[in-house]
């Protein structure tokens, strides 16, 4: 399992996806990325799980105590 987190400018990161494989994470990061303002920050498509957030990290293990099952799992640009 891979985590996508998100954050906000002073903020702690939050688990807003996960994926099946690493692939799968950069694939929709790349997607998801309207314009890159410097490494893992940037705007992000509406409606995507980074939609609202500056920057993001990923992870193959939690990083945080956010559950799981409560996130999208997959997500893909056809599920706006």
């Amino acid at each position: 399992m891979h985590y996508l987190y998100a954050s906000k400018k002073g903020a702690s990161q939050k688990l807003v996806a996960t994926f099946g494989s690493e692939q799968q994470l950069r694939a929709y990061v790349r997607w998801a990325t309207l314009q890159e303002t410097a490494p893992r920050q940037g705007k992000f498509e509406q409606g995507s799980a980074l939609a609202g957030y500056n920057s993001w990290e990923e992870s193959d293990h939690p990083l945080t105590s956010d559950d799981e099952q409560t996130v999208v799992h997959n997500p893909t640009p056809s599920m706006l």
